[in-house]
């Protein structure tokens, strides 16, 4: 597995900013993006999803492909995110626990809408594909190209 983009949202912002790296901060997330110290609920210190499951929406669908479409951190290739859930791994020198899937959200699903794919037909495409909610359990530097060290 490995890190193939990383995108953040600063508060206030409306679209992905890429990054070739961040900082992440202990039960706090990532420095820069809406949700640093953010607590309103488990997992929210960063998200994953694969890019496999972006590229499989864009061609069922017929989308252009953009990796920054779901709004989740970090972009993984080559890991069942699903499989980590209620578990530690540790990514680059960052070590996360896998709180619980990232499931689709109406937002989501009104952002890929088009005439022929409804809101709610995204929302269903997305289901159990969504990536993966995390809490950051050190801090540390992440950076495109870091890859799974392993499994704790």
């Amino acid at each position: 597995m490995s890190i193939e983009r990383i995108f953040i949202c600063p508060p206030g912002g409306i679209s992905m900013i890429e990054k070739e790296s961040v900082r992440l901060v202990a039960g706090a997330g990532i420095e820069g993006d809406r949700y640093f110290d953010v607590h309103d609920e488990p997992g929210q210190n960063v998200t994953f999803v694969e890019a496999e499951a972006i590229e499989a929406f864009s061609l069922e669908h017929h989308q252009p492909l953009e990796l920054s479409v779901t709004g989740r951190n970090i972009v993984t290739r080559g890991v069942r995110l699903n499989e980590y859930v209620g578990r530690e791994f540790i990514v680059g020198s960052v070590r996360f626990r896998g709180v619980k899937l990232c499931e689709p959200c109406l937002n989501l699903g009104k952002a890929l809408a088009t005439p022929k794919l409804p809101p709610a037909g995204v929302v269903k495409h997305w289901v159990h594909r969504g990536g993966l909610r995390a809490d950051a359990l050190s801090s540390g530097e992440l950076s495109v190209g870091a890859g799974l060290k392993g499994a704790c």
